[in-house]
């Protein structure tokens, strides 16, 4: 009634009932998903395959909207998103297609004296609908491939791509339900305010890939619900060079995994740990790959890359101030422009070593030997990789040995990544859970316990039964260890053979 104030209060009352009441979105959508999982459609092996049959489909008939939104977002090559992004998805659903009836079948288990004429066994079941929130940075990579375990495993799955990556959202919120299935999978959009209502939703596990303060929001979100999470997150990779390796090669490919995506993955080379006494050798080596890369002018070389936005643009630019600039440096905030960059005798106090970078900067830190660089290491967050250069397998072993990280690479940067054998994911700091191939399977199942016992051969149960004597407990005892000793003679007959 007193002027703008009423009409503001008025169309609060408008619009409050339609974003938050029974027609919100994200509501909607886990609703939607929560009732088709219901159906038990997911459950069938033979829907499965089918449904990661069409995702195939989805990268074989659209490669190009796909490598179209990803040029807008990140100024990625078609050729650099196939080699990053999609040929990478494509090998993990050709293996979970192939693999599937293997990895969902029951797993026989190893009996005890009790047990010994039951059936024995785990059976993966699917834990229900998940959420999945993806990254900007490896946009289709980081996103689909646990939507791939999630579909594998039964689940139906809440996609909420970043907004980030504006349009590679709005292709994957386009494309997705013209290939599989809507309801199981819908796609939600948006920023803050739609994933904050989507973790007000109860979920049976919720995957984010993404930084270490918004994955503690997560957990605290999920927490409410005692709902189980994955969590991918990042962290300052180290990148140990020792001087009695090929510095050519190894710099060669320091500057492949820095460089690559402009910096912008989270298991890149963070910094380099090296004795002062190839601190210049190393400069002239990467900077050499750099020119091999990227030409004399990155700007407009179409394998180079460009920050995200602008916020990040000022972000990393910021972390610039306190160090010395040994190669690079070039810029251009209307085009999100930051050339690769090398710096040189960084301190551990610089502005640059305080958060992970996440764009084309490579500090170098002068460190006296292995001691002095494990040290330092131990010192920080557990990161998500750790690199080691070196020709002396002793000093491989001892970096493997003596440090921790989710995964630790010897004279290699990100390859690790792009192995489906492996386990992929963090420790600490740097996240908690695993994914890719088979390890994807498990971690968005439930490996259910299962012993069915007949009803018969009550004898044998007479031990368990009141009243219980030293009679019963010395025979439990004899026959549990004539039963090891024997498993260990076949053993060592096994052994001899």
């Amino acid at each position: 009634p007193n002027g703008e104030g009423g009409r503001c209060f008025l169309a609060v009352v408008v619009i409050q009932p339609v974003r938050y009441g029974l027609l919100h979105p994200e509501r909607k959508a886990v609703a939607r998903a929560r009732k088709a999982f219901e159906t038990g459609r997911s459950k069938s092996l033979e829907y499965r395959i089918l449904q990661l049959k069409n995702l195939q489909r989805l990268f074989t008939e659209r490669q190009s909207a796909v490598s179209d939104a990803i040029k807008k977002d990140l100024n990625k090559s078609e050729v650099g998103t196939q080699l990053y992004e999609t040929l990478g998805l494509e090998g993990e659903l050709s293996l979970a297609i192939k693999k599937l009836k293997e990895w969902a079948a029951p797993r026989p288990v190893e009996k005890n004296l009790m047990t010994i004429s039951d059936t024995v066994y785990v059976k993966p079941e699917p834990l229900g609908v998940v959420l999945i929130i993806g990254a900007w940075n490896y946009p289709w990579a980081v996103t689909i491939q646990p939507l791939i375990g999630a579909i594998a495993a039964g689940n139906a799955a809440v996609v909420k791509p970043s907004e980030v990556c504006v349009h590679t959202a709005k292709a994957m919120e386009d494309l997705l339900p013209l290939y599989i299935d809507k309801e199981l999978y819908p796609v939600v959009t948006g920023g803050v305010p739609e994933t904050q209502e989507l973790l007000r939703q109860r979920f049976d596990h919720i995957f984010y890939t993404g930084n270490s303060m918004v994955g503690k929001l997560i957990m605290e979100a999920a927490a409410k619900h005692l709902t189980p999470v994955t969590l991918e997150l990042g962290g300052k990779s180290p990148c140990y060079i020792d001087k009695d390796c090929d510095l050519s090669i190894a710099c060669r490919r320091v500057a492949w995994g820095k460089y690559t995506n402009c910096g912008q993955t989270c298991i890149a080379p963070d910094y380099i740990l090296c004795e002062p006494s190839i601190q210049d050798r190393v400069i002239e080596e990467v900077t050499k790959s750099i020119k091999e890369f990227y030409t004399d002018n990155p700007k407009t070389c179409p394998d180079y890359g460009r920050i995200i936005n602008q916020r990040h643009f000022k972000r990393i630019m910021n972390m610039l101030e306190d160090s010395t600039i040994a190669e690079g440096g070039d810029n251009d905030e209307s085009d999100s422009f930051i050339a690769p960059t090398i710096l040189r005798d960084v301190k551990p106090e610089a502005k640059v070593m305080q958060e992970e970078i996440f764009g084309p900067l490579l500090p170098i830190l002068p460190v006296n030997g292995l001691d002095e660089a494990i040290k330092f290491i131990n010192k920080g967050e557990k990161p998500l990789a750790l690199y080691v250069f070196s020709s002396d397998k002793k000093v491989i072993k001892r970096m493997t040995d003596e440090t921790s990280s989710g995964g630790l690479l010897a004279n290699d940067c990100l390859v690790h990544y792009s192995v489906s054998s492996l386990p992929f994911g963090g420790v600490g700091n740097s996240g908690m859970g695993c994914y890719h191939g088979k390890f994807s399977f498990d971690q968005l199942s439930h490996l259910r316990s299962c012993l069915i016992k007949q009803l018969k051969m009550e004898g044998v149960n007479s031990m368990r039964y009141p009243p219980h004597t030293l009679k019963k407990l010395g025979w439990i005892i004899w026959k549990m260890y004539n039963n090891k000793a024997e498993k260990q003679g076949c053993f060592s007959e096994l052994m001899r053979s």
